[in-house]
């Protein structure tokens, strides 16, 4: 049986390295990015599993990368099974405060680097007859927060949310399943412990999410075979309405 495998972009940290960790769990072999090959040293000796997880250094926003991923995977291994969108930045300030370094890293990480590995995705998988895509978004997109004024995450993931939607009627007939994750507020780097208390109010359940549970939704979605188009939030309960 052909060994399965996965591509994991912003696979060096946090959710991603998470992501990495269970599908190798799982005996797949994980193509994981990041934008710096120190990065990604660090994350193979996090695993422990260097002859499964092959690293691939770049700038996930630039099309070349993209491709270079697929291509890697397709020389060493034949096939992609699984893509996982998960490379992202989130900048969070007042409207009026954004700079334009701001919009251009959102645009770049957020945008582009959901777009041309799902473009490479769609080719490969779609030629294959099999696959799936995962997104990973943000809760925020579905329901913003007067909190958390964030005026480009919820445009471009909100907007990655609907082209799941679409790409996964696009490609259903190829037997190919996208589905995104929207993550409330995740322990992770990206946030300062000082800031913690804070956070546990932005959801009903009063805490924060971990990065296991996302993984949870993520070998749900994967191995969902009915399921396809769907936008599951993680997140305590925020997007489920007032509170």
């Amino acid at each position: 049986m052909d060994t399965k495998t996965a591509i994991v972009t912003g696979a060096s940290s946090g959710i991603g390295l998470a992501l990495a960790e269970a599908f190798l769990d799982r005996g797949y072999v994980v193509i994981g990015s990041a934008r710096t090959q120190s990065r990604l040293k660090k994350a193979q000796g996090a695993l422990g599993s260097p002859d499964r997880f092959v690293p691939v250094e770049g700038d996930i926003g630039q099309p070349e990368v993209g491709k270079h991923l697929f291509d890697v995977a397709l020389e060493r291994f034949g096939h992609v099974d699984v893509l996982i969108n998960n490379a992202g930045v989130f900048i969070a300030k007042p409207t009026a405060d954004y700079v334009v370094d701001d919009v251009e890293q959102m645009i770049s990480t957020n945008l582009k680097g959901f777009f041309y590995p799902s473009q490479q995705a769609a080719r490969h998988m779609a030629e294959r007859g099999s696959g799936s895509i995962i997104n990973i978004t943000a809760s925020l997109a579905i329901q913003p927060q007067t909190g958390v004024p964030a005026l480009l995450a919820v445009l471009i993931k909100g907007g990655i949310d609907h082209a799941t939607r679409a790409l996964a009627l696009e490609l259903a007939p190829k037997g190919v399943r996208v589905n995104a994750i929207a993550p409330g507020v995740i322990n992770t780097p990206m946030h300062n412990p000082g800031t913690h208390e804070f956070l546990k109010t932005l959801s009903p359940m009063k805490r924060i999410g971990t990065v296991d549970e996302i993984v949870d939704a993520a070998l749900y979605l994967v191995d969902a075979r009915f399921t396809t188009g769907v936008v599951l939030p993680v997140d305590g309960g925020a997007t489920t309405g007032r509170w």
